[in-house]
């Protein structure tokens, strides 16, 4: 069930591994409230709601005697049903975002648009397979997971990194820059950026 009002979403995931409850607000000041009993993704989800400037609480329950694999994919389709829910139409918006972020030795690129044509490149190695005990693996199926469901084009690219931790973290805040971004409103624009005249 979603339902948004302006630039604000409430979504709700109820599924046989995964319980999730979301609420996101574009136009936030960086608040966060995540648990989903992953550590390092509440760490993750925390940083780009701070570097995004948006307001966001997630709560999710999931299969972890399984593994982390449900719950973070699922987190992933709520927080792009999300981001798409409080766009609505994308009118007015910028529609493209791009940001480079440092952390320490590490420096990733996340280039996106807000197209409707869902898509993720992932050129990211990282070099530890587990994050405390997070599988580093999973980030992909995150991020692919956001972008099929928020309709986003986007690129994600390491260009030099030896810490997984820190690879991961500036992916996230390279995240939150990049949307907040696109869909920061364009002075003058009426209707969708597109000289298709729809998205």
């Amino acid at each position: 069930m979603a339902q948004s009002k302006g630039r604000k979403a409430s979504i709700e995931r109820h599924t046989l591994e995964t319980r999730i409850h979301l609420d996101l607000l574009l136009d936030g000041s960086g608040r966060a409230d995540v648990a989903c009993g992953l550590g390092f993704m509440e760490h993750m989800l925390s940083l780009l709601a701070v570097h995004g400037f948006f307001d966001l609480s997630l709560q999710a329950q999931g299969d972890l005697q399984v593994d982390g694999h449900h719950t973070v994919e699922d987190m992933g389709i709520c927080l792009g049903q999300a981001f798409a829910q409080a766009l609505g139409d994308k009118a007015g918006i910028a529609r493209y975002g791009h940001a480079y972020v440092p952390m320490d030795e590490t420096l990733a690129r996340v280039c996106l648009d807000l197209s409707n044509r869902p898509f993720l490149h992932y050129d990211v190695e990282l070099p530890q397979e587990k994050i405390g005990d997070f599988d580093a693996c999973l980030i992909k199926e995150f991020l692919r997971a956001f972008a099929l469901h928020a309709g986003c084009t986007l690129h994600v690219e390491l260009l030099h990194g030896e810490n997984s931790h820190h690879i991961v973290e500036a992916v996230f805040k390279a995240l939150g820059r990049a949307l907040r971004a696109a869909v920061t409103p364009l002075a003058g624009l009426k209707g969708q950026l597109s000289s298709k005249g729809v998205l």
